[in-house]
């Protein structure tokens, strides 16, 4: 895999994106040290979109993924991707991707996959939803003025920000609570650093950062904040509808149409800062109180 400068911050993701080849078709990735040292769900889709691309003509982008979180990862234990080629078709090449992990010296799922990569072709429709109008990364809430409201209970987001830099409309632990018609919630997301011009390392890194904060339009109109709430990822899909570069600023708006029996759906919208948009993210999650 190619990517940026290697004294960059974005070095530590494309370490994590950089998979080692094992057997055909079969790759292992490694999960990053942390303060709250678990795999995050980004991370794995990441990898088994990177996996999944490593079986694939250079030529054939991604446009949209798939894919179901099946047990928690072990943080210290390898993840092994397994790529089955399930179609290479004139126009459209369909891969799945499985995870699996070592539990107790039995092989077990930890996530499944499915991506198809397009070749491109003429438009015949072409329409896009427009970027809103909200405030620029510069005049919003940045990680560190919120780990500085907040301390310990803020900190892991310290060590996130080394990888990827975010900025907040709302304060993310105690924002207020959001009523229809204006539900959605918006933040700033890029790489911290220079990803190089691979269009899969782009597509990956998007794919990480895009489970960041989805998840917490599931209670934003309950008001508080990730402290609350316990949540975990139940399926995740991604539409690529552009070019994209994860390492300039992208929005992110968030909303949650429906949610019940402990489960929310969210939807997520990704602009480019040109207002571009670039792509668009579902996802099912758990939502507990604490």
């Amino acid at each position: 895999m190619t990517g940026g400068r290697g004294d960059s911050q974005a070095a530590a993701l494309l370490s994590v994106l950089d998979l080692e080849e094992r057997d055909a078709d079969v790759f292992v990735g490694k999960t990053p040290s942390t303060e709250r040292q678990r795999i995050f769900g980004g991370q794995v889709a990441g990898q088994a979109l990177v996996a999944a691309g490593r079986t694939v003509a250079e030529d054939r982008g991604v446009h949209s993924l798939h894919a179901y979180f099946l047990r928690p990862g072990d943080p210290f234990a390898e993840i092994r991707y397994a790529v089955d080629r399930i179609r290479d078709g004139r126009s459209f090449t369909t891969r799945r991707v499985v995870a699996w992990q070592e539990r107790k010296g039995e092989e077990v799922a930890i996530f499944a996959l499915t991506a198809d990569f397009h070749a491109g072709e003429k438009a015949v429709a072409e329409h896009s939803t427009p970027m809103p109008d909200v405030p620029s990364p510069e005049e919003s809430l940045g990680t560190d003025e919120i780990v500085a409201r907040h301390g310990d209970k803020a900190s892991f987001m310290a060590a996130m920000a080394r990888v990827v830099e975010q900025r907040f409309m709302d304060d993310p632990f105690a924002a207020p609570p959001k009523s229809p018609p204006h539900t959605q919630s918006r933040s700033w997301v890029r790489v911290a650093g220079d990803l190089g011009d691979d269009a899969a390392v782009h597509a990956a890194a998007l794919t990480f950062v895009s489970d960041l904060s989805l998840l917490s339009a599931g209670f934003a109109r309950l008001g508080g904040g990730w402290p609350d709430f316990a949540g975990a990822s139940l399926d995740h899909a991604v539409w690529f509808h552009q070019p994209v570069r994860a390492d300039q600023w992208l929005l992110y708006e968030t909303d949650s149409p429906a949610a019940s029996a402990g489960r929310a759906l969210c939807f997520g919208t990704i602009w480019s800062a040109d207002g571009t948009h670039v792509a668009t993210v579902a996802q099912e999650g758990l939502i507990r109180a604490v």
